[in-house]
């Protein structure tokens, strides 16, 4: 936990991107895509330290991998080739460790971030968004059936949909307001644009190995299956959402944009941030067998999420961007294992850049909901500084995601942001 890197703003207090962290993105600079690693406020070209011998000792796959413009090869190389491979990163930049040759030698290779454009981390093939989050299942149910707000089975079984994969798009790409049919209660369905739109604060992860066809992951190697997580925001339009989901459940209200962040941060990094998995409150069900981890005491992970959200008006007069909610991934009702187990457990096959998710993190107290429609229950609308009301999202507007883990004496692990602005739709 003492190490130090010799980039200087990776030893910030507030950095997101420590030594300790080296979360992996794929990045474009000169023309050029490769994939690098977050240290400070630099990247780290991995195809130029595999293509100049600074990865000498690591299997030709493993550097082979880092030449790739795209992170599958490495997820799919599995946690035996990501420890070397991390060992090695670290050593590189290690403050104590790093002679001046060998930082003489990594320097030119580091790219500023602000001269870099991020792109997605990985050629996603499938992606699938879970409903993870008991207080967001309860607080969203008691909008919709306040005297039995949970169906029963969600305490029994992780609940979860297929996404689209092919409308995942990058941190800081504008977000289109979508069309399509919606209808209330005093009238017929009619076409256009959402005027419910929504955001919502997930943690995504990507698969590493896959499984084949027909074969289940047991849950005590669930995580070995997991290359590193992200932030997600998977943009709901709510009132096309009410009238299209019964009863085959989320479409278009959730296909036509998912914003992702660029870095993934692996479980290695965030090891000294585990924690015990919740709770379960007293009369729950006990998980089934497949379901039930030997590990209870390290598969959760203490993270902190939040969403800020920022107007056109508040940017053109330098406002800060205002929190809308925080709140930690512990508290999720089923872990990330579970959800892997599950997800593989009728013999599905995932496959290397599979993209899951747990769906909207929230907590049960006031200021932890982890999107706008769990704010509902509150008559009083959103208030921004300069007096604008929002209940939802409009036009103009830009949502921001973060993520933290920290604790006194322990270097913050951050995954950067997620951002998107909402821009009005193409059809009137």
């Amino acid at each position: 936990m003492a190490l130090k890197s010799w980039i200087a703003s990776a030893n910030e207090p507030d950095a997101d991107f420590p030594i300790q962290n080296l979360p992996y993105g794929v990045f474009r600079h000169g023309g050029q895509t490769q994939i690098g690693v977050a240290i400070g406020d630099c990247i780290l070209d991995l195809h130029a330290c595999a293509s100049r011998g600074l990865l000498a000792g690591l299997s030709e796959e493993t550097r082979a991998a880092c030449r790739a413009e795209w992170l599958n090869p490495l997820m799919r190389l599995g946690p035996v080739a990501w420890r070397p491979l991390r060992c090695r990163l670290t050593a590189l930049l290690d403050e104590a460790g790093a002679v001046p040759e060998t930082q003489n030698r990594v320097r030119p290779l580091l790219v500023s971030m602000q001269e870099a454009e991020m792109e997605l981390p990985a050629e996603i093939g499938d992606y699938t968004d879970f409903y993870a989050s008991i207080d967001h299942a309860t607080r969203v149910g008691k909008l919709f059936r306040p005297d039995n707000p949970l169906l029963p089975n969600y305490k029994h079984i992780p609940i979860g949909y297929h996404g689209r994969a092919s409308s995942i798009v990058a941190s800081g790409q504008e977000i289109r307001r979508p069309c399509g049919q919606t209808k209330s209660a005093e009238s017929d369905p009619a076409f256009g644009p959402t005027r419910a739109l929504d955001y919502e604060l997930e943690v995504g992860f990507f698969v590493g190995p896959g499984n084949p066809l027909g074969q289940s992951i047991p849950i005590a190697e669930a995580e070995d299956h997991i290359f590193g997580l992200c932030l997600v925001n998977d943009w709901s339009a709510r009132d096309m959402q009410t009238w299209e989901y019964q009863p085959l459940g989320p479409f278009l209200a959730k296909s036509f944009a998912t914003t992702l962040s660029p870095w993934i941060v692996t479980l290695e990094a965030l090891a000294p941030y585990r924690a015990w998995a919740r709770e379960r409150a007293a009369g729950d069900p006990t998980p089934l067998a497949y379901l039930r981890s030997p590990t209870a005491e390290r598969d959760g992970i203490d993270l902190w999420l939040e969403a800020f959200l920022e107007s056109r008006r508040m940017r053109e007069a330098g406002a800060a961007p205002i929190l809308l909610g925080r709140s930690n991934l512990r508290d999720l009702y089923w872990t990330i294992a579970q959800l892997v187990a599950h997800h593989a457990s009728n013999g599905c096959n995932l496959r290397t850049g599979d993209l899951l998710a747990t769906g909207t993190v929230s907590g049960s107290d006031a200021g932890s909901e982890g999107c706008l429609l769990e704010k509902r229950y509150n008559a009083e609308p959103i208030y921004l500084p300069d007096g604008e009301a929002r209940t939802y999202l409009e036009d103009g507007d830009r949502i921001t995601l973060r993520a933290y883990a920290q604790r006194p004496g322990m270097p913050r692990i951050g995954f950067g942001i997620c951002s998107g602005t909402i821009v009005g739709a193409s059809y009137e």
